[in-house]
């Protein structure tokens, strides 16, 4: 299924979809047109109010002048010949009192802005023609009123305000480079850490629980990679412990198996209803320890150990007394057991130091020699049980680390109970020690008030 969302994941534009860097640069560019167009659109009307108000005021100043011209003419007593210099863009004309074009160009009669500003005695522009115009009263005393009119196209005003369009245009183009340049890399920085994270989720899908992300410094990409290397994590845990399930089972239930086989071997070479009897005895005790190690090497590989009381520690003897002493007796040997009256309680899990100490007993009954001792002792002021397990064995010359690794090429027999024991041990927080090699004496360290064990 992972390896399924990893592909999935790695083909971004199949069935349509787009794509991390493309959404991202997408909705970039977007937003600028938007706000380019928002800002540029307001801004390109407010250019041609200002061109028309400014050609506005560009003729009301011709106009002006001329007017003045006029003046001068009538206050002189002579009839108006010249209207000055003006632009050829501008249509100039002067009007008497009856409305009619005395001089220069416009309409032959006065239009309705001309006829306004001769009533009005006051200067008078168009606003709704096409043209733009503008009058300007010139008052004769006892001769009524003349008007000058200027007057141009809207064209002349659309045609500047069109270059400044054009360089408005061409800025927001030079804008919007930048701002696609800028998502472009801002989309490869985002989209990266995404790639990456599909990626390891194919190698989590492959299989590979190895797999880890590195942060990016984006909170949310951060947690999502967090969360892919806490399940990677917890796989990776979940499949070893599978995995070590079934040779740490096989370990442990040899011995058992072996012992019952041998019972009942022994029970069918030996005639007799009472033989027969205590074989079946012998071989339904048998059954309950391996149905208990069964137990409890499945509560131990998924974490399921009751920790609601303490240690049960004299029980846990008396089943190691039950259950070595005749396989001991068997081979000329001896089990001594020294409990400690005031040992400290301990609430670590009463399957993980069974198991420990049944591999302990193995090895000392299948490597060991002469007397067995387990020994119950206070190792740190009510802190810290102790429980030794020795023989009169010649020694071990495996080194420590050799000793204790899983599997080892050369631990003599040893690879995976001691690695199994050590495991199980410092999961209750406790540690597993060789504490003298020769004669052999393993410590078990297990915390008494719930804390873990010290470095020794």
């Amino acid at each position: 299924m992972l390896a399924s969302v990893a592909r999935t994941a790695r083909r971004p534009e199949q069935n349509g979809d787009l794509s991390v860097r493309r959404r991202i640069v997408g909705l970039t560019v977007l937003a600028a047109v938007l706000a380019i167009a928002l800002f540029g659109i307001p801004l390109a009307a407010g250019v041609v109010k200002y061109l028309l108000d400014d050609e506005r005021a560009e003729l009301e100043r011709i106009a002006d002048v001329s007017a003045l011209t006029v003046s001068v003419d009538l206050a002189r007593g002579r009839t108006p010949s010249s209207l000055g210099n003006a632009d050829s863009t501008v249509a100039l004309g002067l009007y008497d009192a009856a409305g009619r074009r005395f001089l220069g160009a416009g309409p032959a009669g006065a239009d309705e802005t001309t006829a306004l500003a001769a009533r009005s005695g006051e200067i008078s522009a168009s606003h709704d023609s096409w043209d733009l115009v503008v009058a300007v009263p010139v008052v004769e005393d006892g001769q009524g009123t003349w008007t000058v009119r200027a007057a141009t196209t809207r064209a002349e005003v659309f045609a500047r305000a069109a270059v400044v369009w054009v360089a408005m245009l061409g800025l927001g183009v030079l804008v919007l480079g930048l701002v696609l340049a800028v998502a472009r890399s801002l989309a490869a920085r985002m989209a990266r850490p995404l790639e990456d994270l599909a990626a390891a989720a194919g190698r989590l899908g492959e299989g590979d629980f190895s797999v880890r992300t590195s942060p990016v410094g984006v909170t949310e990409i951060d947690a999502v990679g967090r969360a892919l290397n806490s399940t990677a994590a917890r796989l990776g845990v979940l499949l070893a412990r599978e995995r070590a399930f079934s040779a740490d089972a096989s370990h442990q239930l040899r011995t058992p198996l072996t012992g019952l086989r041998l019972g009942l071997e022994a029970a069918l070479e030996t005639p007799g209803t009472d033989h027969l009897r205590d074989a079946i005895t012998a071989g339904v005790a048998a059954t309950d320890r391996l149905e208990q190690t069964v137990e409890d090497l499945l509560a131990l590989a998924r974490d399921a150990t009751s920790q609601n009381g303490p240690l049960d520690l004299g029980a846990l003897l008396d089943e190691i007394r039950d259950q070595w002493t005749g396989p001991l007796a068997a081979a000329g040997r001896a089990l001594r057991i020294h409990p400690a009256p005031d040992a400290p309680p301990s609430r670590a899990s009463t399957a993980a130091v069974r198991q420990v100490l049944t591999v302990l007993l193995d090895n000392a009954v299948a490597h060991g020699a002469g007397t067995v001792m387990v020994t119950v002792r206070d190792a740190g002021g009510g802190g810290v049980l102790a429980i030794d397990v020795a023989d009169e064995g010649a020694g071990i010359t495996t080194s420590e680390p050799e000793l204790f690794k899983r599997r080892s090429g050369e631990a003599a027999g040893h690879g995976i109970g001691l690695a199994l024991a050590r495991s199980l041990a410092e999961a209750e927080g406790g540690r597993l020690l060789l504490a003298r090699p020769a004669p052999p004496t393993f410590t078990l360290l297990v915390p008494a008030d719930g804390g873990p064990v010290p470095e020794p």
